[in-house]
């Protein structure tokens, strides 16, 4: 068995660079004095902690900060070209890449359109979203989003239609889109992604059990329990909007992959249909659901029927969340996606007082908070959580006095 042996120099040297690199990560640019009080060593050892983080590639000088009259310390940062990692959101008409270095920053990002085409195209799309987003290094992990959820039993994409993520219907996904890449692939379903953001930097922060809803066109769910994601035996855990429902047809009779269950009765066309029976218009289901709000503000048979279109779409939300509820439990729910963004404060309330008033559990609904797209910012967090570790591992052998990260 090799590595170091715990309390050995080179363990605790290890440790204190990680401690070190963290802090530049969340506070830098620092100067060795503030390394020093953040960590809790002393100026010598320091010192000897940035020549290491230095020889290794992951600390780069950044300038002098001036201090008291004839004192001046030397600042230092992460070095950003450590590593580089991508983030790709799929959907079927379009691919949505994000590039960012070590430190999170966003160095790189490009759309691709994507009409429908054959699936032995899929590899050629990746790589053009990628190279649309212009890197200015070597990748070391891609995060891809996807409309589905990889089952870990076949390896193949599932809970979704052939048609829906062409191309995407192939034996060992994840080693074959990594091959074709030349880098390490993730792929993970859209809307877990959407709640990992939430948890690093929404308003999940700080909750080890939330569930988070995802409603827009399509109706999706993530779970999260005890700080973990939870994916289920074949990685459908959240995949509600095949849920029956009452008031929904079933599997049986539409089909198993049409529409059905909690998706027939809460998804953008069901919800556009809805609020047109009731008076109000809009282009889509956004702006329908948005049209609803401003009038539901007004006086008159208008506003009532704006009212009463709300409120049914937050009653037909709240019974599939009651289900979920009854079953897991949580102290959050978080809501997300175009019918539930473009309702805003209103039609959360609405859904919190529908849903407390079905179940016993009465968990805070919350609106997201995560800016810009969310599963490109899940994807990115997942991709750098992943690099930071393995690229930060190599302090261990940096101490010894062979760095493996080039500057």
């Amino acid at each position: 068995m090799s590595g170091p042996v715990p309390g050995t120099p080179s363990l605790l040297r290890a440790i204190n660079d990680r401690a070190a690199l963290q802090a530049l990560l969340e506070r830098g640019p620092l100067t060795r004095p503030e390394i020093g009080t953040l960590t809790g060593l002393s100026k010598p050892t320091a010192s000897q902690l940035l020549s290491r983080l230095q020889d290794a590639g992951l600390v780069v000088l950044d300038g002098i900060r001036e201090g008291l009259p004839g004192r001046t310390a030397e600042v230092y940062r992460i070095n950003p070209a450590a590593a580089y990692v991508a983030a790709l959101d799929v959907t079927p008409d379009r691919i949505e890449a994000k590039v960012a270095d070590i430190t999170g920053a966003i160095v790189g990002e490009h759309v691709l359109p994507t009409p429908r085409r054959p699936h032995g195209e899929l590899v050629d799309r990746l790589k053009a979203a990628l190279r649309g987003a212009n890197p200015p290094g070597t990748l070391r992990r891609v995060v891809i989003g996807v409309q589905a959820a990889i089952d870990p039993s076949t390896g193949r994409l599932g809970y979704a239609a052939a048609k829906d993520v062409p191309g995407w219907q192939i034996p060992d996904l994840v080693p074959t889109l990594s091959a074709g890449l030349g880098v390490p692939v993730d792929v993970e379903n859209n809307v877990n992604l959407v709640a990992q953001a939430e948890q690093a930097h929404g308003a999940a922060q700080g909750h080890q059990d939330f569930v988070l809803l995802w409603a827009d066109e399509g109706i999706g769910a993530a779970i999260v329990l005890g700080g973990r994601m939870h994916r289920g035996a074949t990685g459908g855990a959240g995949e509600v909007g095949y849920m029956p429902t009452p008031g929904a047809p079933t599997a049986r009779e539409a089909g198993r992959y049409a529409n059905h269950g909690y998706q027939a009765l809460t998804g953008g066309p069901a919800v556009l249909k809805l609020l047109r029976s009731y008076g109000v218009r809009g282009a889509d289901f956004q702006h329908a659901v948005a049209n609803a709000v401003k009038a539901a503000e007004g006086k008159g048979q208008k506003a009532d029927d704006a009212r009463a279109g709300l409120r049914d779409i937050a009653a037909r939300l709240a019974v599939g969340l009651a289900a979920i509820t009854s079953v897991v439990d949580p102290g959050l729910v978080i809501l997300t996606g175009g019918i539930v963004l473009s309702g805003g404060e209103t039609l959360r309330e609405l859904v919190e007082h529908e849903l407390h008033a079905l179940t016993i559990p009465q968990p805070r609904v919350r609106l997201s908070s995560v800016e810009g797209n969310p599963v490109l910012a899940g994807a990115l967090h997942l991709a750098l959580g992943t690099v930071r570790d393995q690229v930060f591992s190599s302090t261990v052998a940096a101490s010894s006095g062979s760095p493996t990260v080039p500057s």
